[in-house]
């Protein structure tokens, strides 16, 4: 019988990639079978996408004998970047999640998850710089002149075969003064591939003895290691949170277990990093948009190889693959930084919460000031409650006063009253805060003969007058930057004046009235310079009689341990508002920067100046406490059917026409109200508060329901028919689930 030749196989392998680009869909491309084998979930590939080249991320391997839908002519892969994956399964499915919940697509939500280099196509393996003294006998007298260089030869001497660059970054040696010692030819570098074994956890110092209240959270939390809890611990503020904390981290740590620990801001990572080296010998690994790109690859491979022990970032960090995560901790969770506010709006808080739940392992979300919605998130049973009642040590809460502006007399903005504390304060020898949410010389420039004012030519906003480094008018909105004019544009008199206070203004006249005394000015304009927060902070450490003067920089969980008063000289913003969330916000910022004052042994003392003395808020918040404030604003929401009691998206729409945006999303809202019926409520549309922004019209439309499944059963393909609308006038859309801020 005549043998029947082989066939040839009609099978044809594919994979799906999502691409880094702003459409909702994967795409599938074919690969040869030798790729399909090798090929996995998690592995970056090289594509074609129209006419770029792009870099994409496998989401699944398709079987073989799938039908193919003939209208499509599948492109082939050209490059499998990844022989492993750099994503892991559960880390892939946190990302599709995300892009699901958050409405927004999965190529680019998975950017998010990425170093730059990465993204880039760059391998994955990571060389590490090792530094390492040379032999010089003339070593220290070179180094005379430069204390910074002294310092780090002096470092660098503890560690005779060498040493890394992250390990001595982290010591507080700059990449800058490593160069000058290598120009010197003091030290040299060399190149090595980073070894990623784990360095064993020991403690570097005995814990302290936790008080009933810190005992009781710590044993509730630990109950809990082996499977998914969720905690929300509220403690005053230099109640020891970060104690609770440590305590917890250093069981997980015994397990060989990882800690991931998200702060909201890279100013708190420096004290925060301290505490955590001062407290185990092992490998941490920072992650923040304030790293370089190499050190940032660095530090997350150091987190997916398992190395790093302890993973300190701000938001992003969440989506960092971790082997063996033991627990997550979200510090000063009410902070509004952990919500994208661009692009991607993911909330860290809520993913954090479902990473917990996939990795199995317990998350603390901690604050002095818990959000509305968590502590609704307590009255659902969702999150148990640990609470601190009692300041650590011997230190007590600060008492707070209320100023009246409209019969108080004043100096420059200054009360008198806060003018004569501020000097009692400084008498003794100790340090006075001041607050001020405004940068900038003062926010409203005004003419006196004709009523002119320096508006923004391009939102709905004034300028800002700043006199450093040079006198200029500038857009904190949009960004525009004019030059001061001499004189009135409109009718040309050199009556022109400020109205208002900032920060900068501020500052010169707390240097008139206390010439003797330190001002340090923390606001955005004097921390840009990379390490300029950290010499500020250090210099706050010194038992000195100062005053410090900032923005919301200060309100931040940092510790102040010599600092008595606390002045907020204007709160009446945040109480007149119309955002349903400012009086929360403003709730929180006052006990947060009151928070500061008298945190070592002397009782702290909180002044606020106010227009409005008996605004219900103040008085609960003065009388009572912040959890007090909490519970009036939860049954005020409850009653008004507000978030959290529903669950909200915001529909964002912007163009040159004003008229277009509006009516856009009158057609859009018409027909998700046609498909969803009563299941949902739609607001709007309306203009947004600032209608005009950087030249665009900018309309809301806000979406409500009771039920969040089934908002999002309604949501998903009404989102998907939306986008592929025509539109005009460069429309831009954008949708914002969960929002925080209607601005």
């Amino acid at each position: 019988m005549p043998l029947t030749p082989p066939q040839p196989s009609t099978e044809i392998y594919r994979v799906r990639v999502a691409v880094p680009v702003h459409l909702y869909d994967t795409f599938d491309y074919s690969v040869s079978q030798q790729q399909y084998e090798q090929a996995q979930a998690g592995a970056r590939v090289l594509v074609s996408f129209g006419r770029q080249s792009l870099i994409g991320v496998i989401t699944e391997k398709l079987a073989p004998d799938l039908p193919i839908d003939p209208r499509f002519q599948l492109k082939t892969i050209r490059e499998l970047i990844d022989q492993a994956p750099i994503l892991d399964t559960k880390v892939l499915t946190l990302l599709t999640w995300s892009a699901h919940y958050y409405q927004f697509p999965i190529g680019e939500v998975i950017q998010t998850a990425l170093p730059s280099l990465l993204r880039q196509g760059k391998s994955q393996d990571v060389l590490t710089y090792i530094w390492k003294i040379t032999a010089h006998p003339e070593a220290e007298s070179k180094l005379k002149r430069s204390q910074k260089q002294y310092d780090a030869y002096q470092i660098l001497k503890l560690h005779p075969t060498g040493t890394t660059e992250t390990i001595l970054n982290l010591s507080g040696v700059e990449t800058a003064t490593l160069r000058a010692l290598a120009k010197k030819e003091l030290v040299a570098c060399t190149q090595e591939i980073q070894d990623f074994t784990p360095m064993p956890v020991q403690l570097a110092q005995m814990p302290l003895t936790p008080n009933p209240d810190q005992h009781n959270a710590i044993q509730r939390v630990l109950k809990s290691l082996h499977h998914y809890q969720a905690f929300l611990l509220d403690g005053l503020t230099g109640s020891g949170k970060t104690e609770v904390y440590l305590q917890i981290m250093h069981e997980v740590l015994k397990q060989g277990k990882q800690v991931l620990v998200l702060v909201p801001e890279i100013g708190l990572t420096p004290q925060t990093i301290s505490r955590f080296k001062s407290r185990f010998h092992c490998d941490v690994a920072l992650l923040h948009s304030g790293l370089n790109d190499s050190k940032r690859l660095q530090a997350w491979q150091q987190a997916k190889m398992g190395k790093a022990s302890i993973i300190l970032g701000t938001r992003s960090a969440i989506y960092t693959p971790l082997p063996r995560l033991g627990l997550i901790i979200l510090d000063e969770e009410h902070d509004l930084s952990y919500k994208q506010q661009e692009g991607f709006r993911y909330h860290a808080r809520d993913v954090a919460l479902y990473r917990g739940y996939l990795e199995q392992c317990p998350v603390i979300l901690g604050s002095a000031t818990p959000s509305i919605d968590s502590y609704h998130l307590v009255e659902q049973n969702k999150l148990e409650l640990l609470q601190l009642n009692q300041r650590a040590g011997v230190a007590l809460l600060p008492k707070m006063h209320l100023i009246d502006l409209k019969v108080a007399k004043k100096n420059e903005g200054l009360s008198q009253i806060l003018i004569d504390q501020i000097q009692h304060t400084l008498d003794r020898q100790e340090q006075v805060l001041i607050f001020l949410n405004r940068r900038g010389y003062a926010p409203v420039l005004v003419c006196e003969s004709c009523g002119w004012q320096a508006n923004c030519p391009n939102c709905d906003a004034h300028f800002t007058l700043h006199t450093q480094p040079y006198g200029y008018l500038h857009c904190h909105h949009c960004g525009t930057i004019h030059r001061l004019p001499e004189t009135c544009p409109e009718c040309h008199h050199h009556t022109l004046k400020t109205l208002g206070m900032g920060t900068a203004k501020v500052e010169e006249h707390l240097k008139t009235l206390f010439p003797e005394h330190d001002v340090i000015r923390v606001d955005r304009d004097s921390t840009s310079r990379v390490g300029s927060w950290q010499k500020i902070y250090d210099r706050i450490q010194h038992n000195k009689p100062m005053i410090l003067l900032g923005t919301q920089m200060l309100a931040k969980g940092h510790h102040f341990p010599y600092v008595t008063l606390v002045a907020i000289l204007d709160i009446d913003a945040g109480l007149l508002s119309v955002d349903v969330r400012a009086p929360e916000r403003t709730a929180q910022l006052i006990v947060q920067v009151a928070g500061r004052a008298g945190r070592g042994e002397h009782k702290g003392h909180v002044y606020m100046q106010t227009l409005r003395p008996d605004h219900p808020m103040l008085t609960t918040l003065i009388e009572k406490d912040y959890r007090a404030v909490a519970k009036d604003m939860l049954e005020e929401r409850k009653a008004a059917r507000l978030p959290p009691y529903r669950y909200s998206v915001l529909i964002r729409c912007e163009s040159r026409d004003r008229d277009y945006s509006q009516a856009f999303l009158q057609e859009i809202a018409q027909m998700l109200q046609h498909q969803a019926g009563d299941s949902i409520e739609i607001w709007g549309p309306i203009p947004a508060p600032m209608e005009r922004k950087a030249g665009r019209y900018r309309a809301h439309m806000v979406i409500l329901a009771q039920d969040r499944a089934r908002l999002h059963f309604f949501l998903r393909p009404w989102w998907a028919e939306v986008i592929q609308l025509p539109r005009q006038h460069q429309l831009r859309l954008s949708i914002d689930v969960d929002p925080q801020e209607f601005n």
